[in-house]
């Protein structure tokens, strides 16, 4: 069995200005960049979050951890959706933390940061919405059997249906580091109401093996794990806001 931490906390941790000082350069400038500040703190709190995990599983300080990015399009020779030329993509501890695998969402009010040991992961959470296009994005982002099947949901859940949707195979396509840019109709899931699965992959370079589990982020949101496994996963949510209050001292 494969053991997942999941680290949750809010944006409202932001609040303490140590963890500014646990972003590196590119990461602080990329911050900078958001226009709303509830983007900004939300950015803050993934990344030095995701930092504090690694620390937490490799023995660093966390002001220590370093992390590479890797985006599978770019290694392919695809275009990704925002032709960015600047490091991006899944994060990968380097040095004495290789080997913990890694995996940030946020959305609302929620952040969430997944580790383990050796196992490729994707994490998403979504907020549910109904004030965003749900129609055409169903259209991008869901397959012809998975529309046929978010129809047929009673109207009422329909628009937390399609998040669920949405939190599986964004999950599913960052444990491969593709994210996104491998195209989310690539991937095939479970209906809305039935338990968590990969039904088919039509990406150039699909999985072997995917785990996939929906996961309890509270009222409002829906969220999925993935791991590149064949064995079965196993998830264990912590609160981070211990972790978080002790900033840099943490190690």
């Amino acid at each position: 069995m494969v053991s997942v931490e999941l680290w949750w906390s809010t944006p409202r941790a932001a609040e303490n200005p140590e963890l500014s000082d646990l972003l590196d350069a590119r990461e602080r400038a990329r911050r900078e960049r958001f226009r709303f500040q509830d983007d900004r703190d939300r950015y803050t709190v993934a990344h030095s979050l995701a930092r504090l995990v690694v620390a937490r599983f490799s023995g660093r300080a966390p002001d220590t951890v370093e992390f590479s990015r890797y985006c599978a399009n770019c290694a392919s020779g695809q275009e990704t959706p925002t032709g960015s030329r600047e490091p991006h993509g899944k994060p990968y501890p380097l040095g004495a933390a290789s080997g913990v695998e890694l995996s940030i969402s946020h959305s609302g009010e929620r952040v969430v940061v997944a580790a383990a040991r050796e196992v490729p992961l994707g994490v998403d959470v979504e907020r549910v919405s109904s004030e965003r296009d749900l129609a055409g994005l169903a259209g991008y982002a869901l397959t012809e059997a998975e529309r046929h099947a978010l129809s047929g949901l009673p109207p009422d859940f329909r628009t937390e249906g399609f998040f669920t949707y949405w939190a599986r195979k964004e999950a599913s396509l960052k444990a491969t580091g593709e994210g996104l840019g491998g195209g989310l109709a690539s991937v095939e899931v479970s209906g809305a109401d039935a338990a968590a699965a990969v039904v088919s992959w039509t990406g150039p370079r699909p999985p072997r093996d995917v785990r996939l589990l929906d996961l309890d982020a509270g009222s409002g949101y829906r969220s999925a794990l993935a791991a590149l496994t064949p064995e079965p996963l196993h998830s264990v949510s912590y609160d981070a806001g211990s972790l978080l209050a002790r900033g840099r001292r943490h190690g």
